[in-house]
Formats: structure tokens, C-alpha cells, sequence
């Protein structure tokens, strides 16, 4: 049976070294399952595989597509279906890796049925961003659905606006839309997240965004800059120096508010792995956390 071995985790955890080590234990190649990675004029900010890492073991959907593209998780699950047919037409494993929910669950558990966007109201709900902020749009969820606000990326204003038009468009909430039984694969799928004790995280989440600096993230986010509005930067890492750069604050300010917010998002996911997937946990005293039995398969 062709095995899809699924790697999951909060940021900044190590799911990339992880990965390289099963890949190349399996002699296999790696998909991501990262939202932001796909995109590729963004390569620090997003933590993007250095390129020994990349060399290291076969990676798939990173830097394939551009900020100015529209693409959704219906769109990932679609090139990651194929990226995992192709992959097991010379494999019998593979590795999914990424810390984007909704795509694991999109390739593990297929998409919810959802009702067709209405562009009225997507226009009423992209307004209500632009007057009021992400707190407006945050609001507005904790009120229709408070179970998916408790759940749901906050950061995220595609995300909260797609949910909303859901509960608005319906009248029921985005979350009864997410109990479906999950889409039959053509393969076996093992699911295992990688965490940390959470002050351990937090001090990698730290450590990482100021290498990030060192590496260039100011001078990546400006030259971003031009673009700000699009949804591909509307993430950590780009949006607190935006902030910056419109002067609404200081350069100070932004950097502890990256850190700040990325610990915040760690944290959810966190909380969506303990809620929404059946997962092994492991933790880095593991070692590479696959059964001993599958070392050599692919030999």
C-alpha cells in the first residue's frame, strides 16, 4: 500500500529537519503543506527550506506560484493530489510536511462542501475590513460562529472573511459546514505532529525571527512593500513592517510584535491539531519517529 507519511507542527518547531530525515530515510521527495511557502517572492519571511535543505531531499509546491495569483486551499488540494500521484508512480512512501491546517486537511480529509462565493457580499465584507480592520472581521465571526473562532486563524482576513460569508450566505455556522465524513484516498495516510515544551518553542520562535533579521527580512518586506494589499501579505512577518513602513509605529515595535504574533499563531496551531486531527505526537527525544520497520523499504 503507497503511505503518505504526514508531518505536522506549531512554527518554528523543526518539522523541516524532520522532514529531509524521513525523506531521505524513505528515499522519497517532500510535498509542502505550507500556505505561504507556495509563493515565490516570499522566501524569509515564510521561512522558506534553505537551499542545502532543498538539496537534500526532492521538495514540491514551494515557490510555484505568485503573490499576484489567486489561489485557495481548493487550488492546493488539486496540485497536491497530483504532486502525490505523480510522486507515487516511482515511490511507495511519500512525506506531506507544512504547518497549514487547512491544506493537511484538504489532501488527508477532503475540502467541506461550501456554498459558491457571492461577490456582493464579499464586497460588503472586504468594505467592513478596510473600515474597521481584522478586529472588525473578528467580531463578526465570535458573534456568527464562536465554536470556528475559537479555532480559526485570527490573523488571517481571507480566511475570517470566507467563513463569515459562509455563515451570512447560509444563515448557519461556518463550522457545521466541517463535519463531513472525510474523502476516501487511494492510499494509507500516517499522521504524526512534532511539538515542543512551549517555552522551548517560544525561544526557536524568537532565535528564528532574529536570524530573520540578520538574513534580510526589512529589506525583503519593503521591497514587498508596494504590494501590501494583496492577500498573499496578509501574514506575520510582512504585515508588522507595513506598519512600520506607514509609520503607525516604530521599527522597535514591529520587530517585538512579529515575534509576538508568531508565538500567538504557534499557539493555534497547536490548539488545531489537538482539535481537529488524530495525530502521534512526538517530540524531538523521538528521534526521526517512524516505526523501525520502514527503514530500508525503499532501499
Amino acid at each position: 500500500m503507497k503511505t503518505l507519511w504526514v508531518l505536522e507542527g506549531p512554527t518554528a518547531v523543526g518539522k523541516t529537519a524532520l522532514a529531509i530525515a524521513w525523506a531521505q530515510r524513505l528515499g522519497t521527495e517532500i510535498i509542502s503543506a505550507d500556505s505561504r511557502q507556495v509563493y515565490r517572492e516570499l522566501r524569509i519571511g515564510v521561512a522558506r527550506p534553505e537551499p542545502e535543505e532543498l538539496a537534500a531531499a526532492v521538495h514540491r509546491l514551494i515557490a510555484h506560484r505568485s503573490i499576484h495569483d489567486y489561489y485557495s486551499v481548493s487550488h492546493y488540494e488539486k496540485e497536491a493530489l497530483q504532486a502525490i500521484a505523480t510522486g507515487f508512480e516511482t515511490h511507495d512512501d511519500l512525506v506531506l510536511t507544512g504547518g497549514s491546517g487547512l491544506y493537511v486537511q484538504a489532501v488527508c480529509e477532503g475540502l467541506d462542501d461550501l456554498p459558491d462565493a457571492d461577490p456582493k457580499l464579499r464586497a460588503q465584507l472586504i468594505e467592513l475590513y478596510e473600515t474597521q480592520g481584522i478586529e472588525g472581521l473578528r467580531q463578526a465571526l465570535r458573534i456568527a460562529d464562536p465554536a470556528f473562532y475559537r479555532q480559526a486563524d485570527l490573523c488571517n482576513p481571507v480566511r475570517l472573511r470566507r467563513a463569515l460569508e459562509v455563515c451570512y450566505l447560509t444563515g448557519q455556522p461556518y463550522s457545521s459546514f466541517r463535519k463531513k465524513a472525510a474523502a476516501e484516498r487511494p492510499f494509507a495516510i500516517k499522521r504524526y505532529a512534532l511539538n515542543r515544551p512551549r517555552a522551548e518553542l517560544y525561544d526557536r520562535i524568537n532565535r528564528r525571527v532574529d536570524l530573520m533579521l540578520t538574513a534580510g527580512l526589512e529589506e525583503e518586506a519593503r521591497a514587498l512593500y508596494p504590494h501590501k494589499d494583496l492577500p498573499a501579505l496578509q501574514t506575520v512577518g510582512y504585515r508588522e513592517w507595513f506598519a512600520y513602513f506607514d509609520g503607525n509605529i516604530d521599527r522597535e515595535t514591529a520587530i517585538e510584535l512579529i515575534k509576538m504574533n508568531s508565538r500567538r499563531y504557534a499557539k493555534r496551531q497547536i490548539t488545531w491539531l489537538k482539535h481537529q486531527t488524530a495525530c502521534h505526537w512526538l517530540s524531538p527525544e523521538d528521534g526521526d519517529g517512524l516505526p523501525q520497520d520502514t527503514a530500508g523499504e525503499n532501499a
